[in-house]
């Protein structure tokens, strides 16, 4: 792993909270390993939950936002300013176990560079944040932190008991570590708070592939939601968390007074609660609009049960929709609009601030709307949805946009150029000792063999 010079292909470790599903951020994983494969380079993936091939992956299962133990912690460190001696106890000893195995994965695939993502971003997992600057601090590995949405872009961060953490690892201020973050404002916020520089690397999709034809099993996803083919096809791809102003969207479909609207959502609540979805129940019940909750039947692959019951891919919903709205307040960048560009749907657009600085001056042609629906943001809906030649031009110009400012060429051209960085380089540095250390924790937690040896309901109750 260590050597004086890299190598070329190199061997490339992604490592994460989760890699699987279509979250963002696992999204954009996938995107970077196969730009990464393209260029001859091999990619490995490590993380607390992974759908990924077993030969080219390591589950560490302590990295995972959920572990019960890390959601211990986190209970005990935001929503507060003070913690306990226990509390710090359990995250030092959980970095330890988190920085044992990911030494044993960066041996097992002996690896040139990790690429962090999101975890030296985002404190959802402190311990995984700590391991991952111990070990680029111990081992001299090359890594690149992808940044995708830091703490103080979150409400539920700002107050808290781990100022001395969140100043050491997200991000931490380290030359060794270059920084990747999604959009210009997330960069001048970043070199503001750490004094480092960053690369900007926007969301991209494979606009010189296009997409595959709509096929007899996508055709079956309508079915499969209780929408007849009669009906129009209104689709939020994104998860149902207030900042993505779904409300906007109801709003909207009661307004085109259309009983053959239905509004589809794709994603689940995540790791936000399910308050508002209830809430966006209620609404859509006073205002007489038919919602779909449709994650149960969307997955990462394709799939037909015994059943007859089927899972499509996020893909089929696009490629089912009529009309995409994406009314969010707030994003890092914006997936689901590069999404629906590339599968050629319309598009109504909130102004959010990302949208406006790194997306906008790039002469989109989508319904805009500016924090609220107007009668003129209607009108235009109505017509997308009547004029197929107005919205045929709309969503062809949007994909040869794309292509030019947001394809994989991007991606590999900015990629080829932080492989190159000479602190990418391994350092000739020994392999460390990490049997060394005492046998056990507090905790009883065995540094040894990874093995809890107490239950983590204790764990839980000295925290």
């Amino acid at each position: 792993m260590n050597q004086s010079q890299p190598k070329t292909p190199m061997r490339i470790g992604f490592v994460a909270k989760r890699i699987g599903g279509t979250d963002g951020v696992s999204l954009e994983i996938e995107k970077w390993a196969t730009v990464l494969e393209r260029l001859g380079h091999t990619c490995y993936f490590i993380a607390g939950e992974l759908d990924r091939p077993e030969p080219r992956s390591q589950l560490i299962p302590e990295a995972q936002f959920r572990h019960p133990l890390i959601r211990a912690i986190d209970r005990q460190c935001f929503g507060c300013q003070i913690r306990s001696p226990h509390t710090t106890a359990a995250i030092h000893e959980m970095t330890w176990v988190i920085k044992e195995k990911l030494h044993s994965a960066l041996q097992r695939f002996e690896l040139d560079l990790i690429i962090a993502e999101n975890c030296l971003t985002i404190p959802m997992n402190i311990p995984l944040g700590l391991a991952l600057v111990e070990t680029v601090m111990e081992t001299g590995i090359g890594c690149i932190a992808h940044h995708h949405d830091f703490y103080w872009e979150r409400e539920r961060f700002l107050v808290n008991a781990v100022e001395d953490y969140l100043r050491t690892a997200f991000p931490p201020a380290l030359p060794q570590i270059q920084h990747v973050v999604i959009n210009s404002q997330a960069a001048r916020e970043f070199s503001l708070r750490t004094g480092l520089p960053c690369r900007t690397i926007p969301n991209v999709m494979d606009f010189d592939q296009p997409p595959a034809a709509h096929d007899a099993f996508c055709a079956q996803f309508r079915e499969a939601i209780g929408i007849s083919s009669g009906d129009i096809l209104v689709l939020q791809p994104t998860r149902i968390v207030a900042r993505k102003g779904i409300e906007h969207s109801i709003e909207l479909i009661r307004q085109l007074e259309d009983p053959r609207l239905k509004l589809v959502l794709t994603h689940a609540s995540g790791d936000e609660g399910d308050a508002y979805a209830a809430r966006l129940r209620r609404y859509a019940d006073m205002m007489n609009v038919d919602l779909i909750f449709a994650e149960s039947r969307i997955g990462s692959n394709r799939t037909s049960g015994q059943n007859g019951d089927r899972r499509f891919t996020i893909a089929d919903a696009y490629q089912s929709a009529d009309l995409v709205t994406y009314p969010s307040t707030y994003e890092g960048f914006g997936n689901a609009f590069l999404e629906a560009v590339y599968y050629r749907k319309p598009i109504l657009c909130n102004r959010y601030a990302i949208y406006r600085t790194d997306i906008e001056p790039c002469g989109f042609d989508v319904i805009l709307m500016d924090g609220y629906l107007t009668d003129e943001v209607v009108a235009h809906v109505r017509r997308v949805l009547t004029d197929r030649q107005y919205a045929d031009q709309m969503v062809e110009r949007n994909y040869t946009l794309a292509q030019q400012f947001f394809s994989y060429k991007r991606v590999e051209t900015e990629l080829q150029a932080l492989l190159t960085k000479p602190n990418l380089v391994p350092a000739s540095v020994p392999e460390p000792d990490l049997t060394s250390g005492p046998a056990t924790s507090e905790f009883g937690l065995v540094r040894e063999g990874h093995t809890h040896t107490t239950p983590l309901a204790e764990l839980e109750k000295a925290l």
